[in-house]
Order: structure tokens, then sequence, then C-alpha cells
């Protein structure tokens, strides 16, 4: 009997061992997964040492709160500092923060929020050591919108226009390289877009206006990757145009900064059929081209690639060049030329003045009685409303005197012989009857 129970209290003993074991093992397992995640569970409160300033204290809330993915906690938080202590420290870099969340948050908001407060934060503190870090992120709220380039290029223009902002005022700092890469990528978006545009020109005959955008392409985007390609479709455009000698400019061209493009022995070609020398590239344009040439080997574009980026929104930038930026202002548009041009003169009337003297004169030379000469500027021709019956009198009523010499102004006069230069040859003007206002009412 004694045996038996020693033997259960012993089976008792084992059983509670087994789970003591597991249950240490099993910490054993979680304790390395804590330790590759210290800062998964630890509170803000342990990382803040006493005696610290609350503004200091806020602002590691708001930080943390923002690493965690959880925005709108630490914007608040972040609003708190602003509001409660503007004169702190650390307030531009609450500003940063701020706008760092939208950054961090994505979307279309986020990434639209986020450039407008780097663009306040640029405002009340251009001279802060972060100045630069957010003009670049500006630009990269526009260059994460950017689609493709048969869409609408509006963000794409904006993070042009903010990266050369940025190498214009911070030509020193040490973003400067990659915000050259990236202005390169936008540029080879906005060149693709007026390519096809002015290629679809181009293949409905429209050669005008397709020869207008591949010289603005030539000219404002000479590193795009089919620069050598909308060269040789503006000498094919100015052709049909039958501008040959500016044709021959755009060949030219192609064989000197081109020299590897597959069009240099057509250009060639044409360039020997309209009896035009052959120029010939420099030594540094052909290894520049035979760099570009290597990079473009390198790029290989998969199946599912490519099926993937037709439903993909973003551009492709693999095909970007590696050249200098440009700078400069951009050549403008046709349309933008023939809304700088002046409008014409043809069908408006322009007000002269007229001086004294002859304002005199032709007053001294009117009789008395008659009306008045129209004023500079008027339609002489056209007399006012009422001035045909006032003129148009009988030559009883008139006393002999016609009423056309009675009722014509010096000015009205010139301008009616300068109209009929022969007045014998004209008819003489019909008389009207006595119930001739009667007509006005009845005109049958």
């Amino acid at each position: 009997m004694n045996f038996q129970l020693d033997v259960q209290s012993m089976r008792g003993t084992l059983g509670r061992n087994t789970v003591a074991l597991a249950a240490v093992a099993l910490a054993a397992l979680a304790w390395p997964a804590c330790l590759l995640h210290p800062g998964r569970h630890t509170d803000v409160a342990t990382s803040i040492t006493p005696g610290e300033q609350p503004d200091k204290i806020l602002y590691q809330k708001a930080l943390a709160e923002v690493d965690r993915g959880r925005y709108d906690v630490g914007r608040l938080t972040l609003q708190v500092l602003i509001n409660t202590y503007p004169d702190s420290e650390l307030l531009a870099k609450a500003k940063l923060l701020t706008a760092d969340s939208y950054f961090r948050q994505g979307g279309i908001s986020g990434l639209t929020q986020a450039e407008l407060e780097y663009k306040d934060f640029i405002t009340f503190f251009p001279t802060a050591p972060e100045a630069p870090d957010a003009e670049y992120r500006a630009g990269m709220c526009f260059f994460r919108l950017m689609g493709k380039p048969d869409r609408d290029l509006t963000e794409a223009r904006s993070a042009q226009a903010e990266f050369k902002t940025f190498l214009e005022k911070y030509p020193d700092n040490s973003l400067v390289p990659t915000v050259k890469g990236r202005l390169r990528e936008v540029d080879e978006v906005l060149a693709q877009g007026d390519f096809e545009t002015a290629a679809l020109y181009y293949k409905r005959g429209v050669n005008r206006a397709a020869a207008s955008r591949f010289q603005e392409i030539a000219d404002a985007y000479p590193d795009f990757s089919q620069a050598d390609a909308a060269l040789w479709y503006l000498g094919q455009s100015l052709e049909r145009q039958r501008k040959g000698g500016e044709a021959a400019t755009a060949y030219a061209r192609l064989l000197t900064d081109y020299p590897l493009s597959p069009d240099v022995k057509e250009a060639k070609g044409r360039l020997s059929a309209m009896h035009k020398p052959i120029p010939r590239p420099t030594k540094a344009t052909l290894a520049r081209a035979r760099a570009d040439r290597e990079v473009a080997r390198r790029i290989h574009h998969t199946l599912l690639a490519d099926f993937f980026s037709e439903f993909s929104g973003a551009p492709d930038l693999s095909a970007t060049r590696h050249g200098p930026v440009h700078l400069g202002p951009y050549p403008a548009s046709g349309a933008e030329q023939a809304k700088a041009q002046p409008p014409s003169a043809v069908g408006t009337i322009t007000a002269q003045p007229m001086p004294d003297s002859s304002t005199e004169a032709g007053a001294a030379a009117s009789p008395a009685g008659s009306t008045a000469a129209p004023p500079p500027g008027s339609n002489a021709a056209q007399p006012p409303a009422g001035a045909g019956e006032a003129a148009a009198t009988t030559p009883k009523e008139a006393g002999g005197t016609s009423g056309a010499a009675l009722g014509a102004s010096p000015a009205a006069a010139a301008a009616k012989s300068a109209k009929d230069p022969d007045p014998d040859d004209s008819p003489a003007p019909k008389k009207k009857g006595k119930f001739h206002f009667l007509k006005k009412l009845f005109p049958f």
C-alpha cells in the first residue's frame, strides 16, 4: 500500500516538473524574439529621464508615435507642442516632423498635405539646416504622384520646378547628385509625353505641328532616350513642308550628337541626296554615345515585368540617360508662343489724337447750324441715328442747297471723297416723299 502511494506521488512530481520544463522552454524560445524587437513593447515614459523639459517630452512622444505608424496621434502631440510652447527650440523640428508624417503616410491626400507642410517650413525657417531636405522632399511629393507620360503631366512639371529650385538654391549640398538624378527621370517622362504627341501629329500628316513638337524635344531634352528619333522625324516633317535647308540642319545635328543612333545611315543618305556635307562627331561625343549604349544594354526587361508595368500607374524610368542636367529656361511651346504674340490690328478701330488747330479749322469751315463733326476714331461713314433725316431735306426746305452739303462735315466729306473718287458717277440721292415716315412703320 505504501509502495503504491509512493509511485503515485512520484508520477505527480514528474508531471509538475514536465510542465515547468515546458514553460521554461517556451520562455527560452520567446526570449530571442523579444531581443530582436526591444522597442516594440517599451513605454515612451521609460526613455525619458526625470527633469527634462516638457516640450522635449512631447517631441519624443510624437516621434515614437510616428515611428510606430500612428501618424494621427503623433501629429496631435506635435500640435500641442507648437500651440503650447511657441518659443521652443524644437519648433522647427516639430514642423518638419509633421510634414514627414504626411510624407510617410503616402497616398494622394498625404503627399499633397506633405508638400504644403514642407513649403510652410521653408517659408518660416528658410535658414534652418533642414531647409534643403524640406525642398528636396517637396519635389519628391510631386515625383511620387507622377503618372505615365500619356497621362496628366502636371505633377511631373511641378517636380521639375522643385528640383530645379533646389539646384539653384543649394548648389553645394550633398543631395545635389540625387536631385540631378531625379530631375533626369522627370525630364524623361516629360519628353516621352511630348514625343508621343508629336508622333501622333506626324502619323496624321500635320507636319507643321509635328515639326514644332520635335524641335522642342531636341532643344529642351537633349538627354532624352529618343532624342535621335526626334531629330530624324523633325527632318522628315520639314522635308514634307519643302524646307530642305532646315531638314539638313536636323540631319547634321543627328550625326554629330548621336553618332550611334540607328537612324544615322538614313540621315547620311538624305544629306547626300540634298548634296549637303556630312559632318563627323567629336571623340568626346562618340565616347559618351558608347557609354550610353552600354548602359542601355544592361537594362533587361522580363515579360512578367512588362506585363505588370502595363497595369501600374508609375512611369518606366529605366531608359533614363546619365547626361548633364539642363537648368536654363526651356523653350516655349507652340501654344505658349501663340499666346505671347500681340493681337493682330486687322479689323480694329484705333483712336488717334487730333490737334486743336485742326479742330478749330474744321469748326470754322463748317457753316452755321450744321451738325458737328464726329470725334476722331469714330466711323464717319455711318452717321448716328436721326442724322439721315436731318440731312435729307428737300431743296425747297434748304433754300436750293442739297441736304448732303448741309449735313456733311469736312471730315465726312473727305471720307466720302476717299470712298467715291468720282462723285459724278455716283447716283443722286433718292428724294423722300411727304409720307416717307410711314415706310418705317410698314416696310413693304
